[in-house]
């Protein structure tokens, strides 16, 4: 039964597509505590050694696992994210999340763009 142009239906009712501003799926709480007590251990580890490679790899990969939990790019803002989560209700972090404003620059992506400059007509 071919359904092309129709909307999705359940039983005789149509599904209306709803606007959603974005939608995350949060980690468990113990899992966030956990990861973030493995970040703030390395990160001694790595302040107190810093020219240790092997230290510094696994610093950053803590941080790196920090990032993709909370949904970050930088792993202090992963952190900070971390601590708000897990000292908040759910609600409350969501909310905190939606009224966050966002930065200029984290909205553009790609290299500045550059002043062009056209040979002809001068």
């Amino acid at each position: 039964m071919p359904t092309h142009g129709r909307r999705p239906t359940v039983g005789r009712r149509a599904i209306e597509p709803r606007k959603v501003k974005s939608l995350m799926l949060l980690p468990a709480k113990a899992e966030v505590a956990r990861q973030l007590r493995r970040y703030r251990a390395w990160e001694r580890v790595m302040l107190a050694s810093p020219a240790d490679r092997a230290v510094r790899a696994t610093f950053e990969d803590s941080g790196y696992t920090l990032c993709v939990l909370m949904g970050k790019r930088c792993a202090r803002e992963a952190a900070d994210a971390a601590e708000r989560y897990l000292r908040s209700t759910l609600g409350a972090y969501l909310r905190e999340q939606n009224e966050r404003p966002r930065t200029g620059a984290a909205d553009r992506r790609g290299p500045p763009k550059a002043q062009q400059h056209f040979a002809a007509g001068r």
